[in-house]
């Protein structure tokens, strides 16, 4: 995924900005960097964070940086912010979000008199590059982010500092969130609506799906008002989300515990206690003990002192080798005990199976599973959700292919309905691939009436693959 955070400041904004994007450090594993403008002109600094913290990283650039404007992020991938010099002047830019139409951007590009693109390792194009790119292909800043918004399929908010400014722009269907904060001597903008507020800050305002800003010491300035559709991420509330962020005025925790009371209201399944896969598993697993009155426990606890991060290494394998040395259970908790267990999601299922065998070894009865969301049914177009190369990566495609063969693209809808009996025979098959005790998912409706904003404004498409 990734997040970004930007500071306009009467005063030095280097630790307002270090300490913003640090709270940042859930939304990506890969990079971190920050820029600052002031008496020096730009600074700029970037680190690879894959093994260890961002804060361990920058320690020591923000003693040798000094700016009163500033803008940094967090990424999953490429290397950011860039310093650009082009004919609309120098300038500082970030992103986050995904570019779906790359290669054609790019090939347009060459034929538009591109002459090149820097290549990463993996031989990918940086696609914060190629946002500034679109934006230089016009004769002002605001025209060219109108252009990225129209011509990028996927997703992209931005910020883009200049030595007057910053450049503030929503995804244009505002798939990911960005706020501004205000204390007496700056404004903040921010992808995570905590970050800022152990800063001084309040919340000033959310932009609107679309909308362009220019923010400097004197205040906002409209450049591009808000589009009326709007299709958030819903997957921010059930997973990705810090539990202490609001997005459209909905609380991340808040709607977890809603989401597991929702389960808990059509389950029936009687077990000993209820737990939740940490982190993010857990506070749907109190709304679920709150409402079924199932004793809420931790039978196994997520080693974080040398393991803090969600996922980092990019081989799947390794992957599951870490999430397994993260747990450590509690046998005492464990033993002949019937555990109900949530999971934000089941993409893959490997890792979830590997906890499952996991407690089962440490002496577990049964072991329920009950996912936070809806079968994941299609691989995301807008946002860096999963590492997926493939839909044939996610387990309920392949059930379904196994079912249906080369069919499977003609039925998806009824395998997305979970009052079908295709439905239900999908289920079934996960539960007994992954060795689950019994299997039951969030429904989309009651996910949607969890999270409590208008569905029209919800992002759903890997549930329901509707754009």
């Amino acid at each position: 995924m990734g997040g970004m955070f930007g500071v306009v400041s009467r005063q030095d904004c280097v630790m307002d900005l270090f300490f913003g994007i640090d709270y940042h450090s859930h939304l990506g594993t890969k990079k971190g960097g920050m820029a600052v403008y002031g008496e020096r002109g730009f600074q700029r600094s970037i680190h690879n964070i894959s093994n260890s913290p961002f804060r361990t990283k920058f320690d020591q650039d923000i003693h040798e940086m000094k700016g009163n404007l500033g803008i940094g992020c967090i990424s999953d991938n490429e290397p950011q912010p860039l310093l650009v010099n082009s004919h609309l002047g120098s300038y500082a830019i970030v992103t986050v979000g995904k570019v779906a139409n790359m290669d054609q951007l790019v090939q347009e590009a060459f034929e538009h008199g591109h002459s090149h693109f820097l290549e990463m390792s993996g031989g990918e194009v940086n696609q914060t590059e190629l946002v500034a790119s679109l934006i230089n292909q016009k004769e002002s800043i605001v025209e060219g982010i109108k252009n990225v918004h129209r011509k990028v399929k996927g997703s992209i908010t931005l910020m883009l500092m200049t030595p007057e400014g910053l450049y503030l722009a929503r995804d244009k269907l505002g798939r990911t969130p960005l706020n501004i904060g205000k204390k007496e001597d700056a404004y903040c903008a921010s992808f995570e609506s905590h970050a800022y507020l152990n800063l001084g800050y309040h919340l000033y305002k959310e932009l609107g799906p679309g909308e362009v800003l220019f923010l400097d010491h004197h205040g906002i300035k409209p450049l591009v008002k808000a589009n009326d559709k709007m299709r958030i991420c819903s997957f921010l509330w059930v997973y990705y989300g810090y539990p202490t962020s609001s997005y459209e005025g909905r609380n991340v925790e808040e709607m977890r515990y809603e989401c597991g009371k929702l389960l808990a209201k059509r389950d029936h399944v009687k077990t000993d206690l209820v737990a939740g896969v940490p982190d993010s598993g857990i506070a749907h697993a109190i709304g679920y003990s709150n409402e079924s009155k199932t004793r809420y426990a931790r039978p196994f606890i997520k080693y974080t002192p040398t393991w803090p991060r969600s996922f980092m290494p990019t081989i799947q394998s390794d992957r599951n080798l870490i999430a397994k040395m993260k747990l450590i259970p509690i046998p005492s908790l464990i033993k002949d005990k019937s555990l109900l267990l949530i999971d934000d999601s089941i993409v893959r299922g490997t890792q979830l199976r590997e906890t499952t065998e996991f407690l089962y070894q440490s002496g577990a009865k049964e072991v329920h599973i009950r996912p936070a969301c809806p079968p994941i049914m299609f691989g995301c177009k807008y946002l860096n959700f999963s590492r997926s190369t493939s839909e044939m990566d996610l387990i309920t495609r392949r059930v379904i292919r196994k079912f249906e063969g080369e069919n499977d693209i003609h039925v998806l809808d009824q395998y997305c309905d979970p009052d079908s009996p295709k439905y239900e025979a999908m289920v079934e098959e996960i539960r007994k691939e992954l060795n689950f005790t019994s299997l039951r998912y969030h429904r989309l409706d009651d996910m949607i009436e969890a999270i409590g904003i208008e569905p029209c404004k919800l992002c759903t498409y890997c549930f329901d693959g509707k754009e």
